[in-house]
């Protein structure tokens, strides 16, 4: 029922730019949290950026100035702008809604398919 669909990857040169979006359909963004994951080759999934129904963003340090997470209410969109591309930056990004699990706690529950991001030099 709950779909996640990322779009806005592609390959650009570093110092560049790209806007990810991510179409919720089926979900109710209330209480927890929406997040952008990445995957690196031969690293593991990394948190990037979330954001609470609130409003409120966090990033990774790494990501911190360059990178701006935010969600249209009407539209039902997450998205990441990024900005100042790196080559560190280069992953598959990954779009997830939290669910409530044992005990109330906020947990990733609906995950996308991911958009490719390459940054080369």
């Amino acid at each position: 029922q709950v779909q996640l669909v990322e779009s806005g990857g592609g390959s650009v040169q570093a110092g560049g730019s790209l806007n990810l979006s991510c179409a919720a359909s089926g979900y109710i963004f209330s209480g927890c949290g929406m997040h952008w994951y990445r995957q690196a080759p031969g690293k593991e999934r990394e948190l990037v950026s979330s954001i609470g129904s609130d409003g409120t963003a966090s990033y990774v340090g790494s990501v911190k100035g360059r990178f701006t997470l935010s969600y249209d209410n009407a539209k039902n969109t997450l998205y990441l702008q990024m900005n100042s591309l790196k080559t560190e930056d280069t992953a598959v990004y990954y779009c997830a809604a939290d669910a409530r699990g044992r005990y109330r706690l906020c947990i990733p529950n609906y995950w996308g398919q991911g958009t490719q991001v390459t940054v080369s030099s």
